[in-house]
């Protein structure tokens, strides 16, 4: 397998850290590539038509791409069991898609300071998509600290990545604050050697 994608991107470092987790790191060769919105000329195209990372190559069949697809694929490829049965199962894609979004929020963030001309950035619109980040960290601090407790599932390697990107790209933005239990369980996820072996490189 091939796996395609930037070792900034968290929702490549979900699949790392996946692919650590279930013992298959030496089951795919990593194929450093990345782009923005504006020029994705370098991304694998002929594999992903939107040219988004991440993408995985498998022998069996076409290329797949969007993180969630990848790490159902390869949970599934291992019987690794971080997406559980239903019911468990509901609660584990729901705690993924929330990490997903807050994900999308700050990558959206990121791309307002980036990419936008000198002196174009709108704060107001930053604020807003933080305010759903917040929303989110308060849900996950009221409701998800048990499931995060509980049995490694997908919804805390997902959540993991999210709150280490919020460290890494908008730490000025302290989302621990108001979360005190949530930044406990992260201190201690974030020593486990999947993911430690993943910290994206500074810059």
């Amino acid at each position: 397998m091939r796996l395609h994608g930037s070792l900034t991107s968290p929702y490549v470092r979900k699949c790392l850290v996946l692919l650590r987790e279930t013992g298959q790191i030496d089951s795919v060769e990593f194929v450093l590539t990345g782009g923005t919105p504006l020029d994705s000329s370098a991304m694998p195209l002929a594999q992903n038509p939107l040219g988004k990372i991440p993408v995985l190559e498998r022998p069996e069949g076409p290329a797949l791409y969007d993180s969630r697809v990848i790490t159902q694929y390869l949970d599934h490829r291992a019987g690794a069991g971080l997406y559980p049965e239903a019911p468990h199962r509901w609660d584990v894609l729901t705690l993924e898609a929330t990490a997903d979004g807050m994900l999308d929020a700050a990558v959206t963030m990121l791309y307002e300071d980036r990419i936008r001309p000198e002196g174009t950035s709108l704060a107001s619109l930053k604020d807003a998509w933080w305010a759903k980040i917040a929303r989110s960290i308060d849900a996950l601090e009221a409701r998800w600290i048990g499931h995060l407790a509980g049995p490694m599932t997908m919804g805390q390697i997902a959540v993991g990545c999210t709150l280490g990107f919020l460290d890494f790209r908008h730490d000025a933005r302290n989302w621990r604050a108001d979360a005190p239990a949530l930044s406990d369980w992260y201190a201690g996820f974030a020593e486990r050697p999947s993911m430690q072996a993943t910290v994206p490189p500074s810059g």
